[in-house]
């Protein structure tokens, strides 16, 4: 709770910090001429759809990843395996500082794992049936580890946040682009014409590419610890024997919603870099490595 009391709170601080700042800028006066547009209202509207929409999405995270996936919690353990993940994770659990979370098995070949959550005492991990053939316990153990650091590190909280204060800067940027070019290049003396309708989707589409890469970079920066915190929980020889098995075998990134959730993502190069949720494993291995 302490954390989605932050979340708001550092939300509404990002709005008067912006509002302030437009202020003094002009802007508001700017976008207020010849009926424009008004700045509170624009900034409220950019945060109901930025910000809510991003807070909306974290308070369901749970309930949309068991829908995605078809993820199974363990109530109570059936077989020796499933005893093993809930003391496995329960031990990693406390000793990160955290509540016990959901521990759950969804079915697919592939190999891969995710935890998610609003709140980092009522959280979710969930590994596939894919993993749990494909890697030995050391291995699992490690993965497990991984996921139990993205909880307690708040890192679903703070995706969500930084994920809604882009939304939001988007929003109103787009809006601020396309009364200029309306109002300066199309010169529409009242109200708004075409082309600030035009201009403000297109400036929008652009503006969320460009801030898509921001929330990319985090992801990535948020793998590393996430591995090193799997390293201290489970040993660094298994942390880099779960990141080799991944390399070596069949993973897949999860559903769009939870890509960035999981411990495998996709590859790339080049620009398509810049929009990879996950790092290289082979630098993830690299960085591993480095701390000895």
């Amino acid at each position: 709770m302490k954390r989605v009391i932050l979340f708001l709170a550092t939300n509404v601080a990002i709005l008067l910090v912006l509002s302030i700042s437009l202020q003094l800028l002009g802007v508001d006066s700017m976008l207020a001429q010849n009926g424009g547009i008004n700045l509170q209202a624009l900034l409220v509207m950019a945060a109901v759809l930025g910000m809510g929409g991003s807070f909306i999405s974290l308070l369901m995270s749970k309930w949309m990843a068991k829908r995605a996936t078809g993820a199974t919690v363990i109530e109570s353990p059936q077989n020796s395996t499933e005893q093993w993940l809930v003391d496995t994770v329960r031990r990693q659990a406390e000793k990160a500082g955290i509540g016990m979370p959901e521990v759950a098995v969804y079915d697919a070949p592939e190999m891969n794992a995710f935890a998610t959550g609003f709140n980092r005492n009522n959280a979710l991990v969930a590994v596939s049936s894919g993993l749990l053939q494909s890697m030995n316990r050391d291995e699992v153990e490690a993965v497990l580890g991984h996921e139990i650091t993205h909880v307690a590190n708040g890192d679903m909280i703070t995706l969500a946040l930084i994920q809604g204060v882009v939304n939001t800067f988007v929003i109103v940027l787009s809006r601020v682009v396309g009364h200029f070019v309306d109002k300066v290049v199309f010169k529409t003396e009242r109200g708004y014409g075409p082309a600030f309708y035009v201009t403000s989707i297109v400036a929008q589409l652009v503006l969320g590419i460009l801030a898509s890469t921001i929330v990319m970079w985090f992801s990535r920066q948020r793998e590393f610890r996430a591995d090193a915190g799997g390293a201290s929980l489970a040993g660094t020889g298994a942390m880099i024997g779960a990141l080799e098995r991944l390399a070596a075998g069949h993973s897949a990134p999860l559903p769009d919603q939870m890509a960035a959730f999981g411990i495998a993502g996709g590859m790339g190069n080049g620009l398509k870099r810049l929009f990879m949720s996950h790092p290289p494993i082979e630098e993830r291995i690299a960085a591993l490595q480095a701390r000895g």
